[in-house]
């Protein structure tokens, strides 16, 4: 099975590096601080050798100024002011003072160190020290003072070497990872939790969201999902305000009639049509509702314009009563789109059933369309006088019906809702504008090249649809 690295910004990336640094963080740690603590607890302090060199140099003076009687004297000066053993011999290993070495001491002479030297015996040592101005002269001989001696504290340095150090850096990794993992997931959570609440208007901050790592889009996709079920619920939401007062009219008109001393055949027909009025709004908002809340992918094949519109249009005829010559389509055979029959079909049919309510008798509409590059531009024309720029939007919106600007006698203000949903849904556009004479709306769908493939409705069933104009 063939494994591909991850992009650049991956959070693996992120994490790799960080586990790295910490590797060598802790090499070097070893390296540096176990050097220096080496020379801490092995080798004597400048403060030490600067001492033990000065005390040389008061030999050597005191040997050039009184020979034996000068190191005599220093020698009891030394007693009052370091309690450890001080001796000054020749370079034939012989005291220089009046005073001969003891045989233990002469033996003591064969294991003096150096102030370089490291100090790996428990104990004080015995250190010898030449004189600076002329070493073959002579040198100090002295038992290290007791607060010279390295290592007093080494097993508390050992303790923070190999464990309170490595172990800050530990938890500092461990605030890195808790950064740069836990606290995003602590934000989606927060951010699921609101959403529990009903509070979807909350989203994650910035810091979450501009990450171009995984996290990122994870928190990118949590924004968009509470956008999407925010607007799905206010949807849902004002289509039930919007039906429910849609319904209080028909309801009324029927508790009306149903009260009213009118012949049986009045009241049938009444009842009939306000039933019939109920159920295509119910119908109508169910659709739309549909619509908005469904985002699968739907099954698109090729669709000639002007055979659908063909049929459209004998069914619009038969219901409106329009003769099929003010119906034009300057659309040809070439023009084939790719899309979902049905839907398309029903997008189709609201925009015609709008543009034939508010058109005049005897006006005409219009359907043209010209190739824009792999897409068809469709437009649909009538001659309704248009609306206001103000509202070419507004149209689109459920429920909205312009009172008095255009002719007719009105919908429910759902066609056009219903007809934008079924064209984005298969990729397209659909806007509004004003013409000449009325008002325009237009289509902007994916072109099909394959013309060869014949007839779209060949072989299949017409599309269901109920044209009610």
């Amino acid at each position: 099975m063939k494994c591909s690295l991850p992009g650049r910004h991956s959070l693996f990336w992120k994490l790799a590096c960080l586990l790295v640094a910490f590797c060598l963080l802790m090499i070097w740690l070893s390296w540096s601080w176990g050097r220096y603590m080496e020379e801490r607890n092995q080798f004597l302090s400048d403060e030490a050798r600067g001492t033990l060199t000065r005390y040389a140099s008061e030999a050597e003076q005191a040997w050039i100024a009184g020979q034996r009687g000068g190191i005599d004297d220093w020698l009891q000066a030394m007693q009052q002011r370091e309690k450890s053993w001080v001796g000054v011999i020749g370079g034939d290993l012989q005291s220089l003072s009046s005073q001969a070495l003891t045989d233990i001491e002469i033996e003591r002479l064969t294991f003096l160190r150096g102030l370089d030297w490291p100090i790996h015996k428990k104990g004080r040592p015995w250190m010898r020290v030449p004189f600076p101005e002329n070493p073959q002269a002579g040198s100090l001989v002295m038992e290290l003072p007791q607060r010279f001696v390295p290592g007093r504290y080494r097993v508390f340095w050992r303790v923070i070497t190999n464990g309170v150090i490595p172990g800050l850096f530990t938890l500092l990794l461990c605030v890195g990872l808790y950064r740069l993992l836990v606290v995003p997931l602590n934000h989606l959570r927060a951010q699921a939790n609101a959403w529990r609440a009903d509070q979807l208007n909350v989203r994650l901050s910035t810091r979450t969201t501009d990450r171009s790592d995984e996290l990122g889009e994870l928190g990118r996709a949590f924004d968009h999902m509470a956008e999407r079920l925010q607007s799905t619920v206010a949807m849902q939401q004002q289509l039930l305000r919007d039906l429910s007062h849609e319904l209080r009219t028909p309801l009324s008109r029927l508790r009306v009639a149903s009260e009213s001393e009118a012949g049986l055949e009045p009241l049938r027909e009444r009842i009939g049509r306000e039933v019939d009025g109920m159920q295509r709004l119910v119908g109508d908002t169910l659709q739309l509702a549909w619509l908005d809340t469904e985002r699968t992918r739907l099954p698109d094949e090729a669709i000639q314009v002007q055979a659908l519109w063909e049929m459209l249009t004998e069914n619009a005829c038969y219901e409106s009563g329009w003769p099929t010559a003010q119906l034009q389509c300057s659309v040809d055979a070439s023009c084939w789109v790719r899309g979902h029959l049905n839907t398309l079909a029903q997008a189709l049919e609201n925009i015609l059933r709008n543009a034939i309510r508010h058109s005049p008798n005897g006006g005409l509409v219009l359907l043209g369309g010209q190739r824009d590059g792999k897409y068809w531009h469709l437009w649909l024309e009538d001659q309704g006088g248009g609306v206001a720029e103000a509202d070419l939007e507004r149209i689109f919106l459920p429920f909205t019906r312009l009172d008095g600007s255009r002719p007719g006698d009105g919908g429910f203000g759902l066609g056009l809702s219903i007809a934008r949903n079924a064209v984005q849904r298969q990729g397209g556009q659909l806007w509004a504008q004003n013409s000449g004479s009325g008002l325009r709306l237009n289509m902007r769908l994916l072109a099909d090249d394959d013309i060869a493939s014949g007839d779209a409705f060949a072989g299949k069933p017409a599309p269901t649809m109920a044209v009610n104009i």
